[in-house]
């Protein structure tokens, strides 16, 4: 029967507690556990057998006594309650606000383990979003209803990078409102506030709704800090018919979590001793990202997350990469010459950019000219290489032209400022000024009468 408390512990190890179930507790329930004071701890279901039922506590379970402590199930799974007054709201990691306003005033409430998109609702995605940024815009272009991660390392300025991303996202020729979902896991108190600052001085703090776990916050509360962000991104998109980005920062922490209630639990360990299920994990998050059949809104996903020791196949980077639709990679050596945002060339890759493109969405040259810097680029990198062995004054004059276009790509098309906001206009245009300083036999991958129309006569 429910709403009655069950006294005693099976055990206590770390976030985790075994307790007797009672005959109809069901997974991800929502319990709560009060020590011999009444203080009362949140925790959910997340693993049961025929006797008992394990559970994940919200928080600390320092004073928790073995056979003092009452457990209660509620029947009902972890929710977020939302409503009209859900934008312009901070709220911590499980749901709670933390602005010093009011909770959401609404009988709505919402389960946070929602499903993935089932695939056969997808609409495929070909909307360009303008960001602002030459190097996102240009090369890696981000298209409505994507997931398109940004790959860092530690001390690399993605916050900076996400925070811009955010401010001047925009759906071109489109008044269609568009709104931002930002979810902190383990980040530091001064990354919390830079985010707030930054939104509150550029004005778009009343579009933005905020979830943060903060790095002092219980670790297992970044199990859930996505799923609420994602519900609240479900709720704007599909029931206000809002277009929503939903930036998540830091995943490698929200992967971090799921390591150390994995052996808490005693589970298998799988790479690097992460849970065999790290990827199918992942999955239930990034998947949670589309546009559906007969929805006005749709959902678009950036999830940060650090590699560790700038090492991309390492699992997180390496999983995240297979279910995405492309990544964006920062560079350290970019990072180190001054570039911001140092989005590296190569590496770096949209896999629906080529649907969201062209003429009637950005302009005719933009994929024959994106095609044609990435060449050029990748020549520029071998060059580089050669250099370095036979010293620059033994190359070719065609060689040196390459390594000056090099430079002023890395100083002109990749480099702007961190309230720089170009336009997808702007943008080919300096592509098209960096290109002249290549023969033009070299432009292979550009068709002549785009050559004639676009490139600059001085």
């Amino acid at each position: 029967m429910k709403g009655v408390e069950y006294k005693g512990l099976s055990s206590v190890d770390g976030p985790i507690v075994v307790v007797k179930r009672s005959e109809d507790v069901s997974y991800n329930e929502i319990v709560y556990v009060r020590d011999k004071f009444g203080e009362k701890k949140t925790g959910r279901v997340i693993d049961l057998n025929t006797e008992t039922a394990v559970v994940q506590i919200f928080g600390s379970t320092t004073g928790l006594d073995l056979n003092d402590t009452t457990v209660e199930f509620l029947d009902e799974p972890m929710e977020l309650r939302v409503g009209e007054g859900l934008l312009g709201r901070i709220f911590n990691g499980l749901g709670e606000p933390i602005d010093g306003l009011p909770p959401i005033v609404s009988s709505t409430k919402i389960d946070v383990n929602g499903m993935p998109i089932n695939p056969y609702a997808r609409v495929y995605p070909r909307d360009f979003i303008q960001t602002g940024i030459s190097s996102i815009d240009g090369m890696n272009t981000l298209i409505r209803g994507q997931k398109l991660p940004i790959f860092s390392g530690n001390g690399l300025p993605h916050n900076k990078l996400a925070a811009q991303i955010i401010r001047q996202a925009k759906i071109r020729n489109s008044d269609e409102q568009f709104v931002m979902v930002f979810a902190g896991m383990g980040i530091k108190y001064d990354q919390a506030q830079f985010f707030i600052k930054s939104f509150e001085e550029s004005g778009v703090l009343s579009k933005v709704v905020m979830f943060q776990s903060l790095a002092d916050s219980p670790s297992i509360e970044r199990i859930i800090t996505p799923r609420c962000a994602l519900t609240a991104a479900e709720y704007l998109a599909y029931e206000k018919n809002m277009h929503v980005l939903v930036v998540m920062t830091d995943m490698t922490n929200y992967c971090e979590a799921l390591r150390e209630i994995s052996t808490t639990r005693g589970e298998v360990p799988g790479r690097k001793g992460y849970p065999g299920y790290l990827y199918s994990n992942l999955a239930e998050l990034y998947e949670r990202a589309g546009k559906i059949k007969g929805a006005t809104g749709s959902i678009t996903q950036i999830p940060i997350l650090s590699m560790p020791n700038d090492d991309i196949s390492h699992p997180i980077p390496d999983l995240t990469g297979y279910i995405t639709e492309g990544q964006i990679v920062l560079d350290r050596e970019l990072s180190q010459k001054g570039v911001y945002p140092p989005v590296s060339g190569l590496p770096s890759l949209s896999r629906l950019m080529k649907d969201g493109i062209g003429d009637g969405m950005t302009r005719e040259d933009h994929s024959a000219v994106s095609s044609q810097l990435f060449a050029a680029y990748s020549k520029v990198k071998s060059i580089r290489n050669l250099a370095a062995i036979i010293g620059e004054e033994e190359l070719g004059k065609e060689d040196r032209m390459y390594l000056r276009f090099g430079d002023a790509l890395e100083g002109q098309f990749f480099t702007q400022g961190e309230y720089e906001n170009r336009s997808i206009e702007e943008t080919l245009d300096l592509g098209w000024k960096l290109l002249k300083i290549l023969p033009q036999n070299e432009l292979y991958r550009i068709k002549p009468e785009l050559i004639e129309k676009y490139m600059p006569k001085d």
